[in-house]
């Protein structure tokens, strides 16, 4: 048997937004993604998050499927729209240590409340310090419950999908303001840290969408300066790597001095891992706005079987990002926050049990070459809300019948079940 360590955090994960439905509950206010979803034209077949999985109400069924997969940890984020009343969460982590469940928080996933974007959002700076408010008012509520506390999930995304190429809320396109964003969402993590620590947090964690770059070497070294080196280096050393100072400031400014704030020690990095990217130089090609002065690089195609979002499969990626991770960044432990995959909807997914199976033994893999992982959050639990693309793409171990609300484990769900009984994979 292909063994994972006594203690490895075994969980599942969601979002707000994508599963809880119940969008004019308790006092919520509306997101940014409120308002997107409900502007023809930007969300496939003019899906929205109203009802989503209606987790909101039913989240004791899910947390019953939860104990019976025997998960060990369950990763959720908290709405900021819901500040007003955080009954909710209350009610869910109550819920979670009763059936022996460790909850898992994150403070935000991408759900800005509208009345903040609509003060500039993350393109202005007093944003970052709001959510350092918000972040101490959750702690202060749960804290006496939950011990581990993730800032931001995918800052990457929030400022270049969202500011970049305007296919995520709140749908600008604007270069100058992604890199802005980018920068205010960095500051925000390093005081929503300060903030949880003033209250007492035990883990504080970043969530990074990483992606290895490969192709060409020169446009492979911009790529993953943008993707990657962006965030990685400003938390974990301190500082922008120079390469990656100079292209942002072809676009805009960042004030360096909110640096030694950005560089809060962090006890765990959390690592989203879907896919990779291939680059080539290519003097015609026009570049991609969600990596901004990308002129003369093309994408390749993917190399070998894709997911249903077109992503090529490929779990040596994941092998070998934790291990540059443990080397180049020494001494920050790291967690496997985000890994699955989309596949055609039915209850029988061999496709994704074979997924899942490739990547745990990567990171297996990774752990023999050293790299320090502590645990591993399939996304996702359930079907949800995929953002821009609607109900269309399904990545739940869980099935949702978008009719009925209906949970159905599917095949990976009982595969899952078994790998975390037995503690590893069958050889």
């Amino acid at each position: 048997m292909i063994s994972f360590p006594d203690g490895f955090l075994w969980g599942a994960a969601t979002a707000s937004y994508q599963i809880e439905g119940a969008v004019h509950t308790d006092g919520r206010v509306p997101s940014i993604w409120d308002t997107f979803s409900h502007t023809p034209g930007m969300v496939s077949d003019g899906h929205t998050g109203d009802m989503a999985c209606d987790h909101y109400n039913r989240y004791l069924e899910d947390v019953e499927i939860m104990a019976w997969l025997g998960l060990k940890a369950y990763r959720f984020s908290v709405a900021w729209p819901r500040l007003a009343d955080l009954g909710f969460y209350d009610r869910l982590v109550d819920a979670l240590l009763a059936r022996g469940i460790t909850p898992v928080a994150t403070l935000y996933h991408w759900d800005l409340p509208q009345s903040s974007q609509d003060a500039g959002g993350w393109t202005n700076r007093e944003t970052a310090f709001r959510f350092a408010d918000y972040a101490a008012a959750v702690q202060s509520r749960l804290g006496d419950r939950v011990a581990t506390w993730t800032t931001l999930n995918e800052p990457w995304v929030s400022a270049f999908v969202g500011y970049g190429s305007g296919r995520h809320a709140p749908g600008v396109t604007d270069p100058a303001a992604a890199f802005t964003a980018a920068h205010n969402l960095m500051l925000a993590h390093g005081l929503g840290t300060q903030a949880l620590r003033a209250g007492g947090a035990e883990s504080v964690s970043l969530t990074l969408n990483l992606t290895p770059i490969l192709g060409d070497p020169e446009p492979a070294r911009l790529i993953d300066g943008l993707a990657n080196r962006l965030f990685l280096d400003p938390v974990l050393r301190g500082e922008y790597p120079a390469d990656v100072l100079a292209h942002v400031e072809r676009f805009t400014k960042v004030n360096l001095d909110d640096l030694p704030t950005i560089a809060q020690p962090i006890d765990v990095l959390g690592v989203n891992y879907y896919t990779v990217n291939r680059v080539v130089a290519d003097a015609s090609a026009e570049g991609h706005p969600e990596y901004p002065g990308s002129e003369g690089i093309a994408w390749e195609d993917p190399h070998g079987p894709v997911t249903e979002m077109d992503w090529e499969i490929n779990p040596s990626g994941l092998e070998d990002l934790l291990v540059r991770l443990w080397r180049e960044y020494p001494g920050t432990p790291l967690m496997i926050t985000e890994n699955g995959a989309a596949f055609p909807d039915g209850v029988s997914d061999p496709g994704r049990i074979a997924y899942l199976d490739t990547h745990f033994r990567a990171a297996r893999s990774a752990m023999d070459r050293g790299a320090d992982l502590r645990g591993y959050f399939v996304w996702s639990l359930l079907d949800n809300f995929e953002w821009a693309r609607g109900y269309h793409k399904r990545f739940g171990i869980v099935r949702v019948d978008y009719d009925t609300l209906e949970r159905t484990p599917r095949d990976s769900a009982r595969w899952y079940r078994d790998v975390i009984a037995r503690g590893g994979l069958e050889d």
